[in-house]
């Protein structure tokens, strides 16, 4: 019996380009899609950041947001049973996270607590967000669309300090290719975890593949059957044609 594959990606920097752009990409996933991959899209984003990019990638299946904050399923993609927190129109929702107003408490108290500048999305207008992202106005207001993860710039003051504080009222901390990132106790690799749980269940064999360029996208590499991370010397496009080769293996060894 085929296997069923499926690839979890990160967006900035493995999908999208420096300038936010997936036509590189976009011929490879094409090729995954029609040999039925499944790409399920888990990046630091917002929802409905993601949700813009999935109709322009053509993807349907579920997606993971704001590093692992939550996990969206569309309705009737499983026919298994499963739990979860919530529906959110046309999704099943896994809240992971801790909320936005809450996570933007604590990060005021750090603030208080070391003295440090820090700047996050909660504190700026969508103009300045778009300015400092390299992002257009529409997508910036995207961004600061959020419900569990601030990113943030430590502007002036002790990066050990601020994180330490971060881990001391109990939240955790990434830092991605722009920004650092302070969410609740979770990472993509829990978020990874449920979900590649949850195909296992749906099929009889599924191989798991993940793909990301940052330190957040490690606790999700560390959860999948095979791991790309793109670095200085390995390129997104050759760790792009090398999962297409290698899910044509997997194809293969089963005719």
């Amino acid at each position: 019996m085929k296997p069923k594959i499926v690839v979890f990606a990160d967006l900035d920097g493995t999908i999208l380009d420096e300038h936010y752009n997936f036509s590189q990409t976009q011929p490879i996933i094409n090729k995954l899609l029609a040999s039925d991959a499944s790409i399920v899209l888990a990046s630091s984003k917002t929802r409905s950041e993601v949700e813009f990019y999935r109709r322009h990638l053509g993807l349907n299946d579920p997606f993971i947001v704001e590093d692992g904050s939550a996990i969206y399923i569309p309705k009737r993609y499983f026919k298994t049973a499963f739990t979860y927190t919530k529906q959110h129109l046309q999704y099943y929702v896994i809240e992971l996270g801790m909320p936005y107003s809450e996570i933007r408490e604590k990060i005021e108290s750090i603030k208080k607590e070391t003295g440090a500048s820090i700047i996050g999305f909660g504190d700026m207008t969508t103009q300045e967000v778009a300015q400092d992202t390299g992002l257009p106005f529409e997508l910036a207001q995207l961004a600061k669309a959020r419900e569990y993860d601030e990113p943030f710039r430590i502007i002036e003051g002790s990066e050990i300090a601020v994180v330490d504080a971060i881990e001391d009222k109990g939240l955790c901390y990434t830092k991605g290719g722009r920004y650092f990132h302070v969410l609740g106790k979770t990472d993509k690799g829990k978020a990874t975890t449920i979900l590649k749980q949850l195909y296992q269940q749906e099929f009889r064999k599924a191989v798991t593949i993940g793909i990301g360029d940052s330190p957040n996208d490690f606790s999700m590499s560390a959860q999948v059957d095979k791991s790309f991370i793109i670095a200085a010397d390995k390129s997104a496009s050759s760790c792009w044609q090398e999962i297409l080769q290698l899910t044509k293996a997997y194809a293969s060894s089963t005719e």
